[in-house]
């Protein structure tokens, strides 16, 4: 047990990037506007997004290659979609996340009270860790703030169930009206998270095997299930925060990014008492500045992997993509800074309108002669898969002709 404790890496960062604006801003507030009516679509959107998610693992370990040269291998067009969808969204989605970060940091720490200057603070010592410490130090980093998150988080909804007074709707709800089937489709479009992180899974599997060569196939998918089961215990946590304290109050959530931060402050304190705030705070800060530190490694890995593969190296490497995507992201903070709260909308309704593109590519992909023989798909989980895709398929399909 001990051995697989210190293989885990690829399967927390994931939930390290996956647990940010899904669970504690997504997730808080479908408990708080539906009590625990949207419990099925947090289950839902898991059990189907499962197989795409493992497959990034899945053939990192069996091939020694990340999705991105898998997908080379099927054709360039693969690429091009790809880095098409991506230059679509990696802005918005740094940007979401680093401002959520930044006002709890205000919170926190308030040495300002401007929010974009935060933010700039924010992406320097994420830029700094990145460029000095690199992957051993993101993989090391991460392990201590899931189990900060995890037993803060459990410790809340513990003193928040035994506190609140009133009745919760159980009962599950499927939005009618317009704002709540936009809100449904945000919420699912991110939870856990993204499609394209299959594609870092990939990255940072292939990563932790030039650290730890004695990492196999059963312990990598290990690695990534405790992961993804980390990411769906924390999202029903947060729905049942939500639902506790906030559901029935006639309260809101603001999309002002530092105006949400201290009204989540508020969420765990209000339970845990004045006496834990400077704890929870830190517990929040940290799950946020995790997500964003991944997002900020992944996204200029991928993108500089893609454009060489591509053969577009002068435009490649990781550091210079790591400043066009904190560059880009305080232009959006200048810019939009008002509007973030439907920047966010935006990028998550996004994300699970194209989520049947990613699966059907990382299925193919999978099921391919290039795929070797030993871990190929076994028919339970070709139809597991199918299912998903035609899961994902219908209910974009849907929201697209509702809009």
């Amino acid at each position: 047990m001990i051995d697989k404790v210190k293989k885990l890496g690829p399967g927390l960062l994931f939930a390290g990037a996956a647990i940010g604006v899904s669970h504690l801003v997504q997730s808080t507030k479908a408990g708080a506007e539906f009590g625990f009516g949207l419990i099925w679509a947090l289950l839902l959107c898991n059990f189907f997004k499962y197989p795409f998610f493992s497959f990034g693992t899945k053939y990192a370990i069996s091939t020694g290659e990340t999705l991105l040269q898998g997908y080379k291998k099927i054709g360039n067009y693969v690429l091009y979609i790809y880095l098409m969808l991506s230059i679509v969204t990696i802005f918005t989605i740094q940007a979401a996340v680093t401002i959520v970060t930044a006002g709890l940091a205000v919170e926190l720490f308030g040495f300002t009270t401007n929010i974009t200057m935060m933010s700039l603070c924010i992406l320097i010592l994420c830029i700094v860790i990145l460029t000095f410490g690199k992957y051993k130090l993101l993989d090391n980093f991460i392990k201590v703030v899931i189990v900060i998150l995890v037993l803060s988080t459990l410790l809340a909804v513990g003193f928040a169930c035994n506190n609140n007074p009133g009745d919760i709707i159980t009962n599950q709800i499927f939005p009618i009206e317009a704002s709540g089937i936009v809100f449904l489709v945000a919420f699912m479009g991110w939870m856990p998270a993204p499609l394209d992180i299959s594609i870092w899974q990939s990255i940072w599997t292939k990563e932790k095997v030039k650290l730890n060569n004695r990492m196999d196939h059963k312990s990598a998918l290990f690695d990534f299930n405790v992961g993804y089961i980390t990411t769906v215990l924390i999202g029903l946590c947060f729905i049942l925060l939500g639902a506790f304290v906030m559901f029935g109050s006639g309260q809101s959530f603001s999309n002002n990014g530092s105006e949400f931060a201290n009204q989540l402050i508020q969420l765990y304190t209000i339970n845990l008492g004045d006496n834990v705030k400077i704890l929870i705070s830190i517990a929040a800060f940290t799950t946020m500045l995790s997500t964003t530190i991944t997002c900020l490694d992944a996204s200029p890995r991928a993108m500089s992997q893609t454009l060489r593969l591509l053969n577009f190296k002068k435009f490649s490497g990781y550091n210079r993509w790591i400043l066009i995507i904190a560059t880009m992201t305080m232009i959006i903070f200048v810019f939009f800074e008002s509007e973030m709260g439907n920047l966010i909308k935006i990028a998550t309704i996004l994300s699970f309108v194209t989520a049947p593109i990613y699966a059907i590519m990382n299925y193919s992909l999978v099921n391919s002669k290039f795929m070797p023989e030993k871990y190929k798909l076994s028919k339970s989980m070709k139809l597991y898969s199918f299912s998903g895709i035609v899961f994902l398929t219908i209910f974009s399909i849907w929201y697209i002709t509702l809009v």
